[in-house]
């Protein structure tokens, strides 16, 4: 890799890092349930491409797979609640 992408690599690791911790100060400020889920979505959006970008292809597969089942369960247990 040439000097150029090696830091262009590394401004877009600080960057999807940075958004995991935005993620994460999100979801824990808030209060609503629907509210979190939207920090934790934006924890996955952050946390995905350092997965991949260290080559665990597999483990990024599941979480693309388990973060939107596990947020349909979530949702419809605080559907359940509201009732």
């Amino acid at each position: 890799m040439q000097e150029g992408e090696t830091k262009m690599i590394e401004a877009l690791l600080y960057a999807f890092a940075g958004i995991a911790l935005i993620g994460t100060v999100s979801a824990a400020s808030m209060r609503d349930p629907f509210d979190k889920l939207i920090g934790i979505g934006v924890i996955a959006a952050g946390v995905l491409p350092l997965v991949v970008y260290r080559g665990y292809l597999d483990v990024a597969v599941a979480v693309a797979l388990i973060v939107p089942v596990t947020t349909i369960i979530v949702l419809l247990v605080c559907r359940r609640d509201a009732r």
